[in-house]
């Protein structure tokens, strides 16, 4: 079923298949709600829904994390997440691509990043979404700073996945 809020406007999808939502605001200030997003993320060509989100956790390489701080340029960061989802749109045929990253104070347990793909089959909704999630973590200009129990913090280590 295809559902549609206010913040979340109907569009038509561009193959005809009927009205998708439009998610445009990829940064955000307030906290993420992925099991709205997610409500809000189905489509009639989707099999498969896969949904990734982000979650801030208490510790990072043995130290307690007290909580992060993200920043952006949010023009450019939701311009090059917009363009990173087109193109896995189209690499993966996904019916609804999805991505969101959130700014400012992010607390334990919350939800700092969500990404949803939907495609006719589960290889390509999840190769497309680790391919989103990595993209947005190496290329989108965001920023993080981890606060630390012991009162320090520290900017950068945006990514444990690898080389960024």
């Amino acid at each position: 079923m295809i559902r549609s809020s206010s913040s979340l406007p109907a569009v038509v999808d561009s193959r005809g298949a009927g009205p998708t939502p439009a998610f445009t605001d990829h940064i955000s200030s307030a906290p993420l709600d992925a099991a709205a997003m997610l409500k809000d993320a189905h489509h009639p060509g989707a099999g498969a829904v896969v949904l990734f989100s982000g979650e801030v956790r208490n510790n990072n390489r043995g130290r307690g994390v007290a909580y992060l701080e993200y920043e952006a340029h949010a023009a450019l960061a939701s311009k090059m997440i917009a363009q990173i989802l087109e193109e896995a749109k189209a690499k993966w045929q996904l019916e609804i691509a999805v991505g969101r990253h959130r700014t400012g104070r992010v607390k334990i347990g919350e939800t700092a990043v969500v990404v949803i793909t939907a495609a006719p089959h589960r290889k390509e909704a999840y190769a497309a979404n680790e391919y989103i999630i990595g993209r947005i973590k190496h290329e989108a200009p965001i920023w993080k700073c981890e606060y630390f129990e012991d009162g320090s913090h520290e900017w950068g280590n945006n990514c444990n996945c690898g080389p960024c």
